[in-house]
């Protein structure tokens, strides 16, 4: 295909290249799941082929690599991130180790410090008396508990949802939140 500008020459600010690039992975799966790889791996690190594939579908959706030759669609799209992150100067390595396996960034930290931060806050707001309360608790009980919290978080949404579409039924509010989650 013949173009007057490469990116570079267009010089256009980064939010402007940005938008263009989110409004392309919106319209084309295979541009959404390079882009879900590369935010993946930008955050987290020894993550294995079949880890990548659950968590971009997590976000795509089941299959989005495709029935049949998903392996082959996985590695193409690696080797498009690859080329991405060799512009900029990133090497995403694989590690066969027992301890550590998966793909990372060669002379990055093991976790991105975004990441790294949020899981510091996260411990900080943990009560160590409440941690300590649940590892007493039996398997089936922390089951419960999780069932628990995940119908308490459940329901947040519907509320928020019923708050600003009073017009929805109560059964169509209940399955919106799966349905939006389907589709990512």
């Amino acid at each position: 295909m013949f173009s007057y500008f490469t990116i570079q020459e267009m010089d256009l600010p980064e939010k402007i290249q940005l938008a263009l690039l989110e409004d392309t992975a919106n319209r084309d799966r295979t541009t959404a799941r390079r882009l879900c790889l590369l935010r993946i791996l930008w955050h987290e690190r020894y993550l294995t082929r079949d880890g990548l594939i659950n968590r971009v579908e997590g976000v795509l959706g089941k299959g989005c690599f495709g029935e049949t030759a998903w392996r082959d669609t996985f590695y193409r799209d690696m080797r498009v991130v690859k080329r991405a992150l060799d512009r900029g100067r990133y090497v995403l390595a694989y590690s066969r180790t027992q301890s550590r396996r998966g793909y990372y960034f060669r002379n990055q930290p093991p976790i991105h410090p975004d990441l790294l931060h949020v899981l510091e806050g996260s411990l900080d707001e943990a009560d160590r008396l409440q941690i300590a309360v649940y590892r007493q608790l039996s398997p089936s009980e922390r089951f419960q508990q999780g069932c628990s919290t995940s119908d308490t978080a459940r329901d947040a949404v519907v509320y928020r949802i019923q708050q600003r579409h009073p017009e929805l039924t109560l059964v169509d509010i209940y399955h919106l939140p799966l349905e939006q989650r389907s589709k990512l």
